[in-house]
């Protein structure tokens, strides 16, 4: 069996070990966060990848409890001036939500890693469900809308950050058919997962 990057014996027949952990210690933690995320099936997510894009896409969406207002992103990286440069998003909340056919895709150094779940007769659920985007689209049937409310006169999820004079709305429920988010933050108290699969390469 011919030499493998990284851990390919020297000159002296001595296996590189600082390089071969080097290279295998990021794939044993991936491979031990899929298997922990494979048998807890309610999960307390909070996920951000350093301020990296990842895109959310749903058959359906239905959304208990919604608002929708502008936050602002101070997470990327200062302008020549020194001053952060603030990434306009717009933040999605529900205090519970069920999903069918969830797909989320993120890239992980020079692949992608693909997490779809809720594909069978049992959707996802999330409770206290907060994403923040820049990109939304779907098909939305809102009830009891309200359109034009001060951000800061929302009260859906406790402990929510939101601008007071912002414009923004509400609803009581949600329901989107063919979402697609281009997302960077998501929040949630709990995600239940059925059906949870993974798989590197390809998009959503």
């Amino acid at each position: 069996m011919g030499p493998h990057a990284g851990i390919a014996p020297n000159g002296t027949g001595r296996v590189r070990w600082r390089r071969f952990v080097i290279v295998l210690v990021p794939g044993l933690a991936l491979a031990l966060m899929l298997v922990l995320l494979s048998t807890q099936a309610v999960l307390a997510v909070s996920l951000s990848i350093s301020g990296e894009p990842f895109t959310v896409t749903a058959r359906m969406l239905k959304g208990y409890g919604f608002e929708q207002f502008p936050v602002v992103d101070h997470s990327v990286a200062r302008g020549s001036s020194g001053r952060p440069n603030g990434r306009l998003l717009e933040a999605t909340v529900m205090r519970s939500a069920t999903i069918s056919h969830l797909c989320e895709s993120v890239r992980v150094g020079p692949v992608s890693l693909v997490i779809t779940a809720g594909n069978g007769s049992t959707p996802v659920s999330a409770t206290n469900l907060v994403v923040d985007a820049d990109r939304f689209s779907g098909n939305a049937t809102f009830t009891h809308l309200n359109q034009g409310v001060a951000a800061g006169a929302l009260h859906q999820i406790p402990g929510v950050t939101r601008p007071p004079g912002a414009f923004a709305l509400e609803a009581s429920q949600v329901t989107i058919t063919n979402l697609r988010q281009h997302a960077f933050a998501t929040t949630a108290g709990t995600f239940t997962l059925p059906g949870l699969s993974f798989h590197l390469g390809g998009s959503c």
